[in-house]
């Protein structure tokens, strides 16, 4: 969920892989906010953040299936090059991103992320996260050492370990932006709050994305795929009483994108 000045945003993936990309555009933000705050427990969040990173890139090719997705973005936008309408120059910016990305995605190599994946001192810190408190300082004493030290030390080795995820999440974030872009909103209404939506069997949805007014005390819940799927809007009652349906129709914006 995105707030916006006058809506609120939300979005919902339909596919494994537009999970996997959501997640790991989330994890790159709270890393990167986190870095920024600094202090103790800026740090201690950035380094939380990270370890995120590499437990869902875990799971498959992550960085593969990124450069496959950029050919295809760039094989698209090719096609846009000769067509009347389109700003050649902002056309060429998108298509200069998405091929610098590209570049130093290649330029990372397959084993990227193996440094990481083979540091001791943040396999003990990841191992201790699975325990509520367990990165405390007397669990884990040389953490703790580590977060003492001067802040240009610090930073100096954390930044290090950012480069090596950096190519991917930088990669994944202009991909994320192209597919948001790449479609536009429509105005719907869901009658009594309730609204399915089938889409083109040829050209499967990615990602769903929902706008409502941001003084609206509605919110969805989306379930489905990227052929079909359904959308249900609750009334919030407060954090002691449980949301109920709003019993009436519902405008909202609504956006497939591809």
């Amino acid at each position: 969920m995105t707030d916006t000045r006058s809506t609120v945003l939300y979005e919902h993936p339909l596919s494994e892989r537009m999970r996997s990309l959501l997640r790991l555009e989330f994890l790159w933000q709270k890393l990167s906010e986190h870095s920024a705050m600094g202090g103790i427990w800026g740090m201690r969040g950035a380094v939380d953040a990270l370890l995120e990173i590499l437990a869902v890139t875990a799971r498959g090719d992550t960085r593969g299936d990124v450069l496959k997705d950029l050919e295809r973005q760039l094989g698209l936008l090719r096609e846009y090059q000769d067509k009347p309408g389109v700003d050649p120059g902002r056309l060429r910016a998108v298509m200069t991103r998405l091929m610098r990305c590209r570049e130093e995605l290649n330029a990372a190599g397959g084993h990227y992320l193996q440094p990481l994946r083979h540091s001791e001192f943040l396999a003990g810190i990841n191992h201790r996260s699975a325990i509520p408190g367990g990165t405390c300082a007397f669990d884990l004493p040389d953490f703790h050492h580590w977060l003492a030290r001067p802040r240009e030390a610090l930073d100096a080795e954390f930044d290090q370990w950012v480069a090596r995820v950096r190519p991917l999440c930088e990669a994944i974030g202009q991909l994320l932006w192209v597919t948001r872009e790449n479609a536009r909103p429509n105005r719907l209404v869901a009658a009594a709050g309730v609204h399915q939506v089938t889409f083109d069997r040829e050209q499967p949805a990615q990602l769903l994305r929902l706008q409502l007014p941001a003084e609206s005390d509605l919110f969805p819940q989306i379930s489905g795929n990227h052929y079909r799927c359904s959308i249900r809007f609750l009334r919030w009652a407060g954090l002691d009483t449980r949301p109920v349906p709003p019993g009436e129709d519902v405008e909202f914006l609504l956006t497939s994108c591809t």
